[in-house]
């Protein structure tokens, strides 16, 4: 596999939220006085769209808080923080919110209850909505099962889109589950029952609907940021062993073929059913299990989704949320379905409007309060089954879409510090997540600009990145 998988996480990426601020700072979801896990270094993750290969050898981060920390001066935040959201680089179209994280009370808010285009912020509704709906534990199979016919298998995709064309890895989350093994518990299987020649079928109607959104730009299938939604991909379907590689026009049927392939090679005959091996043909009901493999767990692909910005595994997770709140696997369904898990937990979603749940859309809408809200519930402690979105969040300078950023004499100091969410598309840019201020508080903070003017995308990073840094300096009280 081209990309470098995603090592399953340790200590912070699995220990769940269970008292508040406390619960973070156990975990070492943030940082902490009561952190008992290695201050965590940037494991590696996967090149895909959005997200760059951490350093090799990153300085530790996330410094210690002090529980007892005071809350920040709403006035005095207003006078000294508030001033940088008028940075000219941010555009006309800004809304911000900062909160104290354990409590939720707001502590600065500009135009927070404005609907902005939030980009790949929109990942931390659909990272919440996927552990209320689907649990952190819960995994997705890929089967194959006995066909119509005696001479038919069908294998039965079940939502796993990071699947490895070989042997899967039981230590990495992208490719943990692998369409070799898969082939070989199949071939074992048929040989068992003096079977030697068999046809494929595929089954993948577990999603429904157009697999592209017209909120997509034109090229970003072919420009490697997202693949056509599907239940069924080897890699997420990318072509070549490239960073941006573009992605097959129908992930399923391509990952069907790599398994017909990989059944001939432990010695079963695939018939030829005309124009290839593989047809698409629904499973029988109750029919026999030949072979299965499993995913990695939910919390596990919500982490690698939020760190590495993955678009494809946002509408994936988005889908299997609607599915298990008895909603067909649409993109519209997806997207009022992750609405609904958030809603559910006590967020205000007036003006919340997603289309698709990876950010991609251009008439996707969330508040600023919405954002704060839902990081507030995150630290508060609960809902534990939230914690994977805290671990998720980019480390400043370190991990994920973060890690080249904090670079700036103007925000290295908060390098290490801030573990926040990134969102940026044309004209827009937005930063959401955490951060620790001077005194030891944590807050939650979003900053969102859909008025970027063109070419203009770095200097509102940075301008961000400035906002975020002096949150984190100041005690402001």
């Amino acid at each position: 596999m081209r990309r470098v998988r995603t090592v399953l996480a340790s200590g912070a990426a699995v220990v769940v939220l269970a008292a508040g601020y406390a619960g973070l700072d156990v975990a070492g979801a943030v940082p902490g006085p009561l952190t008992t896990t290695p201050a965590p270094t940037a494991s590696p993750l996967p090149t895909a769209p959005g997200a760059q290969r951490p350093p090799a050898s990153p300085t530790p981060v996330l410094p210690a808080l002090d529980a007892d920390a005071p809350v920040p001066d709403p006035a005095v935040l207003a006078r000294t923080i508030g001033p940088l959201l008028t940075d000219p680089t941010l555009g006309a179209s800004v809304s911000a919110r900062v909160v104290d994280a354990s409590t939720g009370r707001s502590l600065l808010a500009t135009a927070e209850t404005v609907p902005r285009t939030p980009a790949s912020t929109t990942k931390i509704l659909t990272a919440v909505a996927a552990l209320r709906a689907l649990g952190d534990t819960t995994r997705v199979r890929t089967e194959v099962v006995a066909g119509a016919t005696p001479d038919e298998v069908v294998l039965v995709a079940g939502g796993d889109v990071l699947l490895a064309a070989g042997a899967g890895d039981p230590d990495a989350v992208d490719g943990h589950a692998g369409l070799g093994d898969l082939a070989a518990q199949t071939a074992a299987s048929l040989r068992a029952a003096g079977r030697t020649t068999v046809a494929v079928r595929l089954d993948d109607g577990l999603f429904t609907g157009p697999t592209t959104s017209p909120g997509w730009g034109a090229g970003d299938v072919g420009a490697g940021f997202v693949m056509p939604v599907a239940p069924l991909a080897v890699d997420e379907a990318r072509l070549a062993d490239a960073e941006n590689a573009p992605r097959a026009a129908d992930p399923a049927m391509a990952a069907a073929r790599t398994f017909a392939q990989a059944l001939a090679a432990d010695g079963i005959t695939v018939l030829d059913p005309g124009g290839g091996p593989v047809a698409r043909a629904a499973a029988p009901p109750g029919a026999a299990v030949l072979g299965s493999v499993a995913s990695a767990t939910t919390s596990e692909q919500v982490e690698l989704m939020l760190t590495a910005s993955d678009n494809t595994l946002a509408e994936v997770l988005a889908r299997r949320v609607a599915l298990a709140t008895d909603r067909p696997g649409t993109f519209d369904d997806a997207s009022a379905a992750v609405v609904e898990e958030v809603a559910a937990l006590g967020v205000d979603v007036t003006g919340v409007q997603l289309q698709g749940a990876s950010g991609l859309g251009r008439d996707t809408r969330i508040t600023a309060r919405a954002l704060t809200d839902v990081l507030s519930l995150v630290a508060a402690g609960k809902h534990p089954e939230l914690g994977p979105v805290a671990a998720g969040l980019p480390v400043a300078g370190v991990t994920g879409t973060l890690h080249d950023r904090y670079d700036q004499p103007d925000s290295v100091a908060a390098a290490g510090v801030v573990r926040a969410k990134t969102g940026t598309l044309t004209g827009v840019s937005s930063l959401a997540g955490f951060v620790r201020d001077t005194d030891g508080r944590l807050l939650a903070f979003a900053v969102m600009s859909d008025s970027v003017a063109p070419g203009g995308s770095v200097l509102a990073r940075r301008a961000q990145d400035r906002f975020a840094t002096a949150l984190a300096g100041c005690g402001c009280r």
